[in-house]
């Protein structure tokens, strides 16, 4: 049996869009802003990484990352972001929502400045300091997946809450943007001064010594939107949830949340009391959260965990597999500049043209078609097209051909977004319990990160596969990324099939999802939190 709703909640579920949910979209949509340029700007200036610091003198081809090298560069942010998302999703549930948020954007700030910051006096200390600093920027970048959902969510109303949400995430669209605009601008500032006297003389293959500032300020450019956001997050009010449901001050809740929706609200801290003596506060390790929520928790770790071997091995080796179809030409016919510019372009039209609108289509039809229709269908159109690339690939890498597997590559990037890339993030903060929110969304996405950890170590090997006929720095063209495309393939078909563990939260409240609102069996009231 349902009980009845505490006021404040009932009027933050029924509240008319207003000023504070757009401000609260900007104030954490530009966190995941640079999250995604801190993750995703380090794919743009591996190969100028090697060029500078893997270069054997007298060698006429250009230096590259030996493939460990080029793995750890890759993925020791991720390594970082998991056991972010651990600590942070449950210091979130512990301390309260805004008192981590500030933490989290600290860390990223000073990690940014950092990575760009790393020297050293041979090519092993640069690259060791630098993956030092990756781990921590990405063990901020961490804290803000469960923050950034639970904060929107519990913020929202009802109605319009996945768009809310799904308008934060999509944040992470235009920092991937930022990302390549970024390469293209500081690549051709430093091309044209290169290119006047006395620097005219600048061959293909080679690598100006100046070019070492280049990678350092794309990744130091990340610390700036996170700087400018920290103030606003210092100043939003912690969650009426938060405040009611887990540190049970309804005075409080309510005089934060009258102030933001402009209107009187009753404390009702008795009506509170009574329902926390009635209500069951099972912890997480408890047979109680197993038999309501688990297969909930299974549901959303899994497709995440799924879902982001795919889309992060697409985002970070895509440079790799547009050489691989010569749509971006081998680095011994470029200069450093010149590469770092062609494959930001790359990366800036392939998140402008698909990437961007995936995550847009989400927020405006995710309350109208529900969360369930947009993961099934994005996980398998995006089986669809892998197999699509895959099964006839030797066909794509013809010259006549490559701009259909552009095409057809991007569309997996839009359906990743107009999918499952936004609902795996959206729904863990809305189906599990407030005092277990925060947690259990950390879980979900450090089983994503997981995920992003195989894609980035394992498609980088799979990829890069030697093939004994060529001699090209073992990268064959075709053989070893034909396969990791058939195998991100079935990856999302497994995707499809355990999206039937989710449920569908469409316009219910959030204590109708995690069932706060239900009463409690007198015979479960045994439990023991954990």
């Amino acid at each position: 049996m349902a009980r009845e709703q505490l006021e404040v909640l009932n009027a933050l579920d029924i509240a008319k869009t207003q000023w504070y949910h757009f401000t609260a979209i900007v104030i954490a949509g530009m966190g995941f802003f640079t999250d995604a340029y801190d993750l995703f700007c380090i794919s743009l200036v591996t190969k100028l990484l090697g060029r500078i610091y893997y270069h054997v003198e007298g060698d006429a081809k250009p230096g590259s990352l030996p493939p460990n090298v080029s793995a750890a560069v890759n993925g020791v942010a991720f390594c970082g972001t998991l056991a972010g998302q651990l600590f942070f999703g449950w210091l979130g549930d512990k301390m309260g929502r805004k008192r981590v948020y500030g933490m989290t954007l600290l860390l990223m700030v000073v990690c940014s400045v950092a990575s760009g910051l790393s020297f050293g006096h041979s090519a092993k200390s640069v690259i060791a300091t630098l993956c030092f600093f990756r781990f921590w920027l990405g063990f901020g970048i961490g804290g803000d997946y469960p923050l950034s959902a639970t904060i929107m969510s519990e913020y929202a109303n009802k109605k319009t809450r996945g768009a809310f949400i799904a308008a934060v995430f999509a944040m992470q669209g235009f920092g991937i943007l930022a990302g390549g605009m970024v390469a293209i601008i500081v690549s051709s500032a430093f091309k044209a001064k290169f290119s006047a006297p006395p620097y005219s003389v600048d061959p293909k293959g080679s690598t100006v010594s100046e070019a070492d500032y280049v990678w350092r300020i794309i990744l130091m450019f990340g610390a700036l939107p996170a700087a400018l956001t920290y103030y606003w997050r210092m100043k939003m009010p912690e969650t009426a949830r938060y405040t009611a449901l887990v540190a049970k001050n309804a005075k409080q809740a309510a005089s934060d949340m009258s102030k933001v929706l402009q209107m009187d609200i009753q404390p009702e801290q008795e009506k509170l009391d009574l329902q926390m003596d009635r209500s069951n506060s099972y912890g997480l390790f408890s047979r109680e959260f197993l038999r309501r929520h688990g297969l909930h928790l299974l549901g959303t770790t899994t497709t995440w965990f799924l879902l982001d071997i795919a889309f992060y091995s697409q985002n970070l080796f895509q440079k790799d597999i547009f050489t691989a179809i010569g749509w971006i030409p081998s680095a011994e016919t470029m200069n450093a500049l010149e590469e770092v510019f062609k494959i930001g372009r790359a990366q800036t039209l392939i998140a402008l043209c698909s990437t961007v609108p995936g995550y847009w289509f989400t927020v405006a039809l995710i309350d109208r078609i529900g969360r369930f229709t947009i993961q099934a269908m994005g996980f398998f159109f995006m089986t669809v097209f892998m197999f699509a690339l895959a099964i006839p690939y030797h066909h794509w890498t013809l010259k006549e051909n490559r701009i259909g597997f552009v095409i057809m590559y991007a569309l997996t990037f839009f359906f990743a977004n107009f999918g499952p890339n936004s609902t795996t993030f959206i729904v863990p903060a809305e189906i599990f319990p407030a005092r277990l929110r925060s947690t259990c969304h950390g879980i979900s996405a450090a089983a994503g990160k997981a995920g992003a950890i195989v894609g980035a170590f394992g498609f980088l090997y799979a990829a890069q596969s030697r093939d004994p006929s060529k001699t090209d720095h073992g990268y064959p063209p075709g053989i070893g990324v034909k396969n990791a495309l058939i195998v991100l393939g079935v990856t999302n078909l497994l995707g499809l099939f355990f999206t039937f563990l989710v449920p569908e939260s469409n316009g219910k409240s959030l204590e109708e999802m995690s069932g706060e609102n239900e009463e409690v069996e007198e015979n479960r009231r045994d439990v023991v939190p954990v």
